[in-house]
């Protein structure tokens, strides 16, 4: 039975859509049956999965832009078919992120290291508390240096808030193999993204490992 994560967070421009790409395709590239669907009215990842036709490195996944009352349903036919789900959910607390959440196994919260990040991710903590779902909060688009990545990582230890050990780097190659409609695992697979990459994906890899059968 796949197991279905929820990419979500209510603040736009925390790169949800570049997250559930990297990790759907880095699962993928790993040999798992992966599905990839995208609950986001912007449509983002529908344009991307157009841009994947013909890349001769793109692994196999299957994409479906699917929203509102058809979510569970699509979930129900693909979990039979697929090891992981990845659903790239609205930036706002609606709907359509609340039906995708309550469908989750794991809400996965992208956090870029800034205030406006961690002040707007309690939104989606709440929801997702709600639905009792659990929940790990990924640190996205970090610098090389700086204190603010310390300074904003010592909050989220003092408010004991689940933390994924692997994160991701502000490194153009994301970008860049997110315009060619792939992944950074199989746009440059030797490159530090793709290592990123590849331990965000064995970070997920373990918590389905982890659950209850």
């Amino acid at each position: 039975m796949a197991l279905v994560v929820a990419v979500a967070q209510r603040k736009g421009g925390a790169g949800k859509s570049t997250v559930a790409a990297t990790l759907a395709t880095a699962l993928a590239a790993a040999g798992h049956r992966v599905a990839l669907l995208d609950s986001d009215p912007q449509q983002t990842l529908a344009r991307w999965h157009q841009a994947r036709h013909g890349q001769a490195q793109a692994a196999p996944l299957r994409f479906e832009a699917v929203a509102g009352w058809r979510m569970p349903a699509a979930l129900d036919r693909l979990r039979r078919e697929h090891d992981f789900l990845i659903i790239d959910t609205p930036p706002h607390a609606d709907t359509d992120s609340r039906i995708a959440i309550r469908a989750a196994d794991l809400v996965l919260v992208p956090l870029q290291p800034s205030p406006a990040d961690l002040w707007a991710m309690d939104a989606t903590l709440e929801l997702a508390a709600a639905e009792r779902r659990p929940v790990r909060l990924l640190m996205n688009r970090v610098p090389a240096s700086g204190r603010l990545r310390g300074e904003i990582a010592a909050e989220l230890a003092e408010r004991g808030l689940p933390v994924l050990e692997p994160a991701l780097g502000n490194r153009t190659a994301f970008a860049s193999a997110f315009a060619q409609g792939l992944g950074v695992a199989e746009a440059a697979p030797r490159g530090t993204a793709a290592t990123e990459a590849r331990a965000l994906a064995r970070a997920i890899e373990d918590h389905g490992k982890g659950r209850p059968a």
